[in-house]
C-alpha cells in the first residue's frame, strides 16, 4: 500500500526482498545500493541480528519516474533470512507494495526454500494480503554453482502464479538489476491502475 506525500509530490512503494537464510537477499540490496548515483539513492541502513550474517533489513529508495504527476520512490527491504525472526520478518512485511522472492538454487536449500516460500504466503495472508494479486518476482540465485537445480525443476517447486522469473547470481550482478526492473514494473502498473 503505496505511501502518497502531497507535499513533495512523491509515491513512496515498498519492495521487500524474501527468501531463505544465505541466499542472496541481501547481496541483491548491496549491489543496487553500490551502483546507484549518489543523487539517486539514500542511505543503507542495517540492523545487525545476534546472528552476525543476517542484516534485519536494508533500506534504499530508488526514483523511477512519474506517476500521474508523481514522482514515484521505491524503498527496498530485506527480511531475516531465520524462521527465528518471523516477527521481524511480518512487521517489515506492513504495507508492501511488491515482492521478490529470492531462491537459493542450491538441491539442498529446497527444503529452506519452500519453508520460506510458505512463510511469506502466511505472513501477506495475515496482513490481509492477497498473494495471488501481489506484485510477485521469483529470482533464482546462485546460478553459477555446480549443485544448482535445472530452472525447470525449481519452477516446478516454487513458481506459483505465472510471475516473471530471473535467474541471477547476485554477487556478480548477473540477473540482479532484471530482478528489480520486473518488480518495480509490476508496482508501477498496480499504481497506474490505482489499485
Amino acid at each position: 500500500m503505496s505511501f502518497i506525500n502531497f507535499a513533495a509530490r512523491e509515491i513512496n512503494c515498498k519492495i521487500v526482498y524474501y527468501g531463505p537464510g544465505l541466499g542472496g537477499k541481501t547481496t541483491n540490496l548491496q549491489w543496487i545500493f553500490e551502483r546507484t548515483g549518489e543523487q539517486q539513492k539514500g542511505k543503507m541502513i542495517s540492523l545487525a541480528t545476534e546472528t552476525e550474517r543476517t542484516l534485519f533489513f536494508d533500506f534504499l529508495p530508488l526514483d523511477l519516474g512519474t506517476v500521474r504527476g508523481f514522482k514515484t520512490r521505491i524503498h527496498l527491504y530485506t527480511v531475516p533470512g531465520q524462521v527465528f525472526y518471523d516477527a521481524s520478518r511480518k512487521l517489515i512485511l506492513r504495507g508492501v507494495d511488491g515482492v521478490v522472492f529470492v531462491a537459493d538454487s542450491q538441491e539442498e536449500r529446497m527444503d529452506a526454500n519452500t519453508e520460506a516460500l510458505d512463510n511469506l504466503q502466511e505472513n501477506l495472508k495475515e496482513h490481509g494480503y492477497d498473494f495471488t494479486r501481489i506484485p510477485y518476482v521469483l529470482q533464482l540465485n546462485k546460478r553459477d554453482l555446480p549443485n544448482a537445480m535445472p530452472v525447470d525443476t525449481l519452477k516446478k517447486e516454487l513458481w506459483k502464479k505465472d510471475e516473471p522469473v530471473v535467474e541471477a547470481v547476485a554477487f556478480q550482478g548477473v540477473g540482479v538489476f532484471e530482478t528489480l526492473k520486473a518488480v518495480a514494473k509490476l508496482v508501477l502498473v498496480e499504481l497506474k491502475q490505482g489499485s
